[in-house]
């Protein structure tokens, strides 16, 4: 008999998460035991219920599915996290698989190619939609999106607060570490991409999709 793979989904919108249960309820061999609508509730259930795969999007209120992923992984090396986003920019993905992701499928790919990538998670095998494995080759070109690559995950989320508006003090809380290391990642993200200025690490970042033009004017 085929085991059940136990699922962990955490998505902020609850219509979206009741579209994974009814998918995933259809196939035989998948059971969802828990859902989270953030990043410290995922984190609080991943803890209490251990399941074999999470499925996580990256844009969650409170701590983002960066930290997320960071976090279990730190918690249980171990753990098989699939992302299932709506960004189809590369360096979310690398920034995702780096933080230990196993997985990449972005949210307009048909929901075979989510159950497929499941289940190559599940064995421990990297999974990517076609079109993010596209954005990822072609990324490659581009001197920007390689200097991109060489942030940190932390930096690259301390990045995407920052371009967001968000000050240090609130980054640092957000992310439970020092005011001061906020600053310190500051100069040394702007030093890694060339940049000499706020305005011109904002720009980069609309230009790089790591925000849009509309997140950075709320």
């Amino acid at each position: 008999m085929t085991p059940i793979i136990r699922i962990l989904l955490v998505d902020d919108h609850a219509i979206v998460r009741a579209g994974y249960r009814t998918l995933l309820a259809k196939q035989s061999g998948l059971q969802v035991v828990a859902e989270a609508a953030d990043g410290n509730q995922a984190y609080q259930l991943f803890k209490d219920h251990q399941p074999d795969v999470v499925i996580t999007d990256l844009s969650l209120p409170g701590i983002s599915g960066l930290e997320v992923i960071a976090r279990i992984k730190q918690r249980d090396p171990k753990a098989k996290i699939l992302v299932f986003s709506m960004h189809l920019e590369p360096s979310f993905a690398v920034q995702a698989t780096r933080a230990g992701a196993l997985g990449y499928i972005t949210k307009s790919s048909p929901p075979e190619l989510l159950l497929r990538a499941i289940h190559e998670v599940h064995a421990g095998r990297l999974s990517l939609s076609p079109d993010i494995a596209q954005a990822l080759a072609l990324a490659q070109l581009g001197n920007e999106g390689m200097a991109l690559d060489t942030l940190t995950v932390r930096e690259f989320e301390i990045l995407r607060l920052l371009v967001e508006g968000h000050s240090s003090e609130t980054i640092a809380q957000s992310l439970n570490i020092s005011a001061k290391t906020v600053c310190n990642s500051h100069y040394l993200i702007k030093r890694k991409l060339g940049v000499t200025s706020d305005i011109e690490l904002t720009r980069l970042a609309i230009r790089l999709n790591i925000v849009s033009l509309l997140a950075v004017g709320n």
